[in-house]
């Protein structure tokens, strides 16, 4: 079996990375194999293809491919609350939580995971046209394997963008590289309007819960399992890392797992699914308030508090 992710060198998804390299799917009876699949919409349209089994990615993406959450369901989750960043070059000496940083400047956002910082200007007053933010997704050399913060990084530090808007793992670079400023961690600075945006999720086809219920159950355990041994012991993180990431990310990511534990649930509640849905409506990618049992596979949330 195949599960997708967007990006692999992250905090965001490594609950399914751990899930698969250190053996917890395998402990449940599934052989899975990770493939990186980016940007998110391209995972979503794999699993829908039929190129993949599972995706592990922002929740509210599966819309870009499955309109009205037609034909696919969220497991679980893999963690709680949008996980992304706003980090600006160092130079603009941006104060924490200040917004209006942004206007006039180039942010560097992939695909749908823009969505999340466009509302959260919105909320703050920006319009995007009006100040003149231009929000795009970052270049990169050709033929690069795609890790969207690490290259976001990458791109700041060289001045090809003002900022961006991506994953822990881009803003740990860019801060203890000295070229960036963390100016918003949603799930930590807020607001809290915005945390229930997104989320990390692992999702399937109806067809794969439909015609192997026992697998997709499975797969919940695995994440499960992975998400409290992260959480109880966040340095087995780097014999992931070190097999999966460039040597220096390698040795980041115990300390991001550290940090991210707390929010490391797999639950998904009724009121996080109407936030995102009125975010996705927001957005103009979904046209009513789908009902919590329609996009969520609600016969397996016993198995999100497994001990």
């Amino acid at each position: 079996m195949k599960l997708a992710v967007p990006d692999l060198v992250s905090p965001s998804y490594f609950p399914v990375v751990a899930a698969v390299e250190l053996g917890f799917f395998k402990a449940e009876g599934l052989d899975v194999a990770l493939e990186l699949i980016f940007p998110v919409d391209a995972a979503y349209r794999a699993l829908r293809d039929g190129a993949v089994d599972f995706v592990g990615g922002s929740a509210h993406a599966a819309l870009s491919v499955f309109p009205e959450w037609n034909g696919v369901k969220l497991l679980c989750a893999q963690a709680q609350g949008m996980y992304w960043f706003l980090v600006m070059h160092a130079d603009l000496r941006a104060a924490r939580g200040d917004l209006q940083i942004v206007k006039g400047r180039r942010i560097g956002a992939s695909p749908w995971v823009d969505m999340g910082l466009r509302a959260l200007l919105e909320d703050a007053g920006i319009d995007v046209q009006r100040d003149n933010v231009q929000i795009a997704p970052v270049p990169r050399p050709p033929g690069q394997t795609v890790n969207f913060g690490v290259t976001a990084a990458r791109r700041l530090e060289e001045r090809v963008i003002d900022g961006f808007w991506a994953n822990g793992m881009g803003a740990e670079i860019a801060e203890r590289g000295g070229f960036g400023t963390v100016v918003i961690d949603v799930r930590r600075d807020g607001p809290k309007s915005a945390f229930d945006y997104t989320f990390g999720a692992l999702a399937a086809t109806d067809a794969l819960i439909a015609r192997a219920p026992d697998t997709a159950a499975a797969a919940v355990r695995a994440v499960v399992a992975a998400q409290r041994a992260l959480a109880k012991e966040p340095a087995r993180a780097i014999a992931v890392g070190r097999t999966l990431f460039p040597p220096e990310e390698a040795e980041l990511i115990a300390e991001l797992v550290r940090r991210d534990a707390p929010y490391y649930d797999a639950t998904i509640r009724p009121a996080t699914v109407l936030a995102m849905n009125r975010f996705a409506r927001r957005m103009g990618v979904l046209s009513r308030d789908v009902p919590f049992e329609a996009v969520v596979a609600t016969e397996l949330a016993p198995l999100w508090a497994v001990t």
